[in-house]
């Protein structure tokens, strides 16, 4: 069945939709690119497959718009367009080909984002690998995209970001035992996403040593807190013991523990 369009005008809540009249009756409402596409105009015959091309078209140029909309903030994955427009409802078979336009017209590209979305979390969170690898994993990334991105993360510069890491670390912790700090780092790294090999060599060219002021320092301000949460449950061997261990826990050589601990009962005594 073919049908004249009999009126056509702008809608005036969106300047770039026009609604459709066929034989004095309103039809529907298409995009501005689909009024274009299809060379509709007054007075024009259309049937009713051509009908149902245009209501098709128009889906996919609407989700084109959204996906656009969606991507003016900052850039995507091609997952997550794909998860945006499917909660906004949208059909698969829409979704597939917007999304193909999008990437046709250079305003998706995985590769791309991968790559920006790597130097980004290199420097503003200083991630290393295999956390940038679970972002781009969430972002539903393919994964022969994300080795190739990963691989070019060298390991010098990863080594050059996890010594920053390691030396901020240290200048903010300088109250912690060489053990307690290296524990720390090791931890703090593996965290961030660095394999064993880069925290080992992260330990290998930093500095922990101490001075002999700031061992005295430290044991007395860890010492005593130590000291103070036994001397209420134990006391005389036991608690020197107790204290002792903890200590060297803590990594404090064993001379410092044993001068602290006489220390303590000198004042006490």
């Amino acid at each position: 069945m073919s049908r004249v369009i009999t009126k056509i005008s702008r809608q005036k809540r969106n300047q770039e939709r026009y609604n459709i009249y066929l034989n004095e009756e309103y039809a529907f409402s298409i995009d501005e690119a689909i009024l274009i596409q299809y060379s509709l105009t007054k007075g024009k015959t259309i049937d009713d497959l051509t009908v149902d091309e245009i209501a098709f078209d128009d889906e996919i140029q609407r989700a084109f718009n959204r996906a656009l909309s969606f991507l003016s903030y900052q850039m995507r994955s091609e997952y997550e367009v794909h998860q945006k427009l499917k909660d906004l409802e949208f059909g698969e078979a829409v979704i597939q080909e917007s999304l193909q336009k999008l990437k046709k017209l250079g305003f998706l590209n995985d590769e791309s984002y991968s790559k920006a979305l790597l130097e980004t979390k290199k420097k503003t969170a200083k991630k290393g690998p295999r956390a940038i690898q679970k972002d781009l994993e969430k972002k539903g990334i393919d994964k022969n995209i994300q080795q190739q991105v990963l691989h070019s993360f060298s390991e010098d510069e990863q080594l050059e970001i996890a010594l920053q890491l390691a030396e901020k670390a240290v200048r903010n912790e300088n109250r912690k035992t060489p053990s307690q700090m290296k524990k720390k780092i090791q931890e703090m790294l593996v965290r961030k996403g660095y394999s064993f090999a880069i925290v080992e060599q992260v330990l290998d060219q930093i500095e922990l040593s101490k001075d002999e002021d700031e061992w005295t320092e430290m044991i007395a301000q860890q010492g005593d807190k130590v000291w103070n949460k036994y001397a209420s449950k134990y006391c005389d061997y036991e608690l020197k013991m107790r204290v002792k261990q903890a200590l060297y826990q803590k990594g404090f050589p064993i001379e410092k523990i044993e001068m602290y601990i006489e220390q303590k009962e000198q004042d006490s005594g």
